[in-house]
C-alpha cells in the first residue's frame, strides 16, 4: 500500500497545527461558529445533531493493522468505544469533543492517516473495488490509479472550491464492485485489443434528491491520459455547474440540462489542449506507484484443500460461513474473506475499539496486513489461505464477526439517520436491527438468495436506497416518520433506480412490508437460482404492488 513521502507527512501535520490554532480560537470566542464552520469542514470535523462528528478518510479503502490499531485506540480514547465505517470507506465518530479534534488528527498523522477532503466542495475520497489487487476478474489493480488521483485532487487550488462535493469510484474489475455508474465520475480499468490499459469513463451519475445513472463519454482512455482527461471533465463542472441553486449543481444536473454530446464536446475541447502537455502520465511515474500496491509473496498452500473439505463437512456453520463470506482469489490456494459488520440485529457498519483491535491482530497473522473496508460497510480481508480460514473464523466467531451473510438480506447498508445526523428526516439504524432479526435464520437468508437491502434517513441517500434491490427512504410526513420502499435498484454493471412502489409505510409497518415483498418474489420465482432482482426485471412492479397495497389500492399508490 502507499506509503507517505517527505511532502505528505510535512503537508498533514502542517494542516494539524493550522487547524488546531483556528479550534482554539474558535473555543476562546475570537472566531465565530460562521467562519469556523468552512474551516472545520476542511477537516472533516461536522456538526450533528447531539455532537461533533469527525469523517476519517481511507484512501479507496486500503488499510494496515497499524492503521486499524489507531482507529481502535481513538475510539477507545476519544470517543464511546466504535466507530461507523461509511458507504465511501471512509470511518465515522459521532461523540469526539471539538477541543479533542486536532490531538486525534495528530495521532491520526503518526500513521499516515488524515481527514482532509471528507466534507467540503471538493473531490473527496477516491473509492475502489475493495476486492483491488486480489480478485481473479480484474484486469489491473485499480488502487494505482486511485492514488494517482488522490495525490492530483488533495488541495487541488482550482478544484477546492467547486460547485458541489465530487466523487470518483474506480475499478478494474469485469464485475463492477465499486458501483461506478452513481458517481460524479466513474472510470472502468480495462485492457483493449492490443493489451493496453485504459479506462471507460463515466459521468453524471449519483443518488440523492436527483439519482441518476452516469453516461458513459469514452470507450477507452489510454492510461497516461487520466489526469490530462480527469482535468478536463474538472474544469468544464469549474465552469458551468450551477452555484445558485445547490440542489441542482451536481454535474449529472449539468449533464442532463446540457446533454452528454454537447458536454462531451466540450470536454473533448478542453482535453486537447491538456493532453500533450505536464499532466500526461509518464510510465515511470505509473511504474513507481504501482510498486506500492504489488501482491504479497503467497506461497503455494495445496493442503487447504483437503483441509477445507474436512472442516466444512464437520462445521455446517463454517461451511455456511465460507460458502458466503469467502470469494476466490486470483491464486488457487487463497480466498477474499469478507467480514461482516452486520450481525443478526446489529447496526450496520459499526465496530467496537476491542474489534478494530481484533482485526488488526488478525491481519497481521492471517492476511499479511492487508485490509479493506468496501463500500457496503464490511471488512474485507483479500489474501487468506485457505488452510487459514478455519482459524480464522474461530478468532472471528467470539467477537460477533462471523456472521455468514455477505449479499444476503441481512447485509443491510445504513445511514447513521435520524439517531445521529442533523439532516435526516427518519430512523435507519432501528429499522435496519429489525428487518435483520426477523430474517436472520441462516435457512430463511438461503432460500431468499442475493437480496440487497439499503436504507436512508433522508433524500440525500447516504444508505444509497436507490440501488438497493429493495431500498428504503426514510421521509417526515405531518410531523411522522414514514418509509418509502423502491424496487429493482442496483450498482453494478446494469446499474438501475429503484422504482418507487406507492405510499409509505409507518415504522411498525416496515418489516411486515419487506415481508410481503421477499414472499411474493419467492412465490413468482421461476427457480431457486432467479434471483429477486432478476425476478423483478422480469414482471415488473405490479404483482408487488397488488401484495403491498391491494388491487384498487395498488392502482392508487
Amino acid at each position: 500500500m502507499y506509503r507517505y513521502d517527505e511532502f505528505d507527512h510535512a503537508f498533514v501535520k502542517g494542516r494539524v497545527e493550522q487547524f488546531r490554532d483556528q479550534v482554539e480560537r474558535r473555543l476562546a470566542g475570537e472566531l465565530a461558529e460562521d467562519a469556523f464552520r468552512p474551516l472545520r469542514l476542511m477537516n472533516g470535523v461536522y456538526l450533528q445533531l447531539h455532537a461533533y462528528m469527525l469523517r476519517v478518510a481511507i484512501p479507496y479503502g486500503t488499510l494496515n493493522a497499524r492503521q486499524m490499531r489507531m482507529l481502535a485506540h481513538i475510539a477507545r480514547k476519544y470517543d464511546r468505544g466504535y466507530g461507523h465505517f461509511t458507504t465511501r470507506q471512509n470511518i465515522q465518530y459521532n461523540w469526539p469533543k471539538l477541543a479533542d479534534t486536532p490531538d486525534i488528527l495528530d495521532e491520526l498523522a503518526s500513521v499516515e492517516m488524515h481527514a482532509i477532503q471528507t466534507s467540503g466542495n471538493c473531490i473527496r475520497n477516491v473509492t475502489a473495488d475493495h476486492f483491488a489487487g486480489a480478485a481473479a476478474d480484474e484486469a489491473a489493480d485499480p488502487r494505482p490509479y486511485a492514488e494517482i488521483l488522490r495525490q492530483w485532487s488533495s488541495v487541488h487550488p482550482e478544484f477546492s472550491f467547486l460547485p458541489r462535493k465530487f466523487k470518483i469510484a474506480v475499478t478494474g474489475a469485469k464485475d463492477d464492485r465499486a458501483a461506478i455508474q452513481v458517481h460524479d465520475i466513474g472510470l472502468h480499468l480495462r485492457k483493449n485489443d492490443d493489451g493496453a490499459l485504459g479506462f471507460d469513463v463515466y459521468v453524471g451519475g449519483g443518488q440523492g434528491r436527483t439519482p441518476m445513472v452516469a453516461k458513459k463519454i469514452r470507450d477507452f482512455l489510454p492510461e497516461e491520459d487520466l489526469l490530462s482527461y480527469t482535468t478536463a471533465i474538472m474544469r468544464v463542472y469549474n465552469l458551468y455547474g450551477r452555484r445558485d441553486n445547490k440542489y441542482k449543481a451536481r454535474i449529472k444536473i449539468l449533464v442532463h440540462e446540457t446533454g452528454v454530446e454537447k458536454l462531451s464536446a466540450e470536454i473533448e475541447e478542453e482535453f486537447n489542449e491538456l493532453k500533450n502537455g505536464e499532466l500526461k502520465l509518464p510510465e515511470s511515474d505509473v511504474a513507481a506507484i504501482q510498486s506500492y500496491f504489488g501482491l504479497p509473496e503467497l506461497a503455494d498452500r495445496p493442503e487447504g484443500w483437503a483441509n477445507l473439505a474436512s472442516w466444512k463437512k464437520a462445521d455446517p456453520d463454517f461451511a455456511r460461513w465460507v460458502d458466503q463470506n469467502v470469494k476466490p482469489h486470483k491464486h488457487p490456494d487463497y480466498g477474499m474473506v469478507t467480514i461482516s459488520l452486520k450481525p443478526i440485529g446489529g447496526i450496520p457498519g459499526d465496530a467496537s475499539d476491542a474489534q478494530m483491535d481484533l482485526v488488526a491482530d488478525l491481519a497481521e497473522e492471517y492476511a499479511f496486513d492487508e485490509i479493506r473496508i468496501s463500500h457496503e460497510q464490511n471488512i474485507i480481508f483479500p489474501h487468506v489461505a485457505l488452510a487459514d480460514l478455519e482459524p480464522l473464523y474461530r478468532a472471528l466467531k467470539p467477537a460477533n464477526l462471523a456472521t455468514a451473510n455477505s449479499n444476503l438480506i441481512t447485509d443491510i447498508i445504513a445511514c447513521p439517520g435520524l439517531d445521529y445526523c442533523a439532516l435526516a428526516n427518519a430512523r435507519s439504524i432501528p429499522v435496519a436491527q429489525e428487518i435483520s432479526s426477523r430474517f436472520g435464520s441462516p435457512e430463511r437468508q438461503a432460500e431468499i438468495g442475493e437480496l440487497k437491502i439499503k436504507i436512508s434517513g433522508c433524500i440525500n441517500a447516504c444508505g444509497h436506497h436507490h440501488v438497493g434491490h429493495i431500498g428504503l427512504l426514510g421521509v417526515e410526513k405531518k410531523g411522522a416518520e414514514l418509509y418509502q420502499i423502491t424496487l429493482g435498484g442496483s450498482a453494478d454493471n446494469e446499474t438501475s433506480i429503484g422504482d418507487i412502489i406507492g405510499r409509505g409505510f409507518e415504522p411498525e409497518k416496515v418489516t411486515d412490508a419487506i415481508e410481503t415483498v421477499v414472499d411474493t418474489y419467492l412465490g413468482l420465482r421461476l427457480s431457486p437460482d432467479e434471483t429477486f432482482l432478476a425476478a423483478y426485471r422480469r414482471v415488473g412492479p405490479q404483482p408487488f404492488k397488488t401484495a403491498l397495497y391491494g388491487g384498487a389500492a395498488a392502482e392508487a399508490a
